[in-house]
């Protein structure tokens, strides 16, 4: 099954050299282990665009889509055998990047 597992920042400063370095070491473990399907960072969600086209005229509003003290900076998607096991994973990318992790299923 695969696992979206969210990386929320708290707005508490940028990521270290250091949490860079255990951020690229959790990457090549959950490749070398075979959890690894993609992953990335996530930017500020400052200069971001929220475009809305439910009704027949799209409307493009500029920052994100909620005001936040925390907001989504970067995410692992992985493939494990059952939520146990991505809790795990979750916990040790925690502590990799210095953050909470949100672990959600793909339906």
């Amino acid at each position: 099954m695969q696992y979206l597992l969210s990386v929320i920042h708290d707005g508490t400063g940028v990521t270290t050299p250091t949490e860079e370095a255990d951020i690229d070491t959790f990457n090549e473990r959950l490749q070398a282990e075979g959890y690894w399907v993609f992953a990335g960072g996530l930017g500020s969600p400052e200069p971001a665009t929220v475009v809305d086209n439910r009704n027949g005229e799209v409307v493009f509003t500029d920052g994100p889509f909620v005001e936040s003290k925390e907001y989504l900076a970067g995410f692992w998607i992985i493939e494990a055998p059952d939520l146990d096991v991505a809790l795990e994973l979750a916990t040790e990318g925690s502590k990799s990047c210095n953050r909470k992790v949100e672990v959600r299923p793909f339906l």
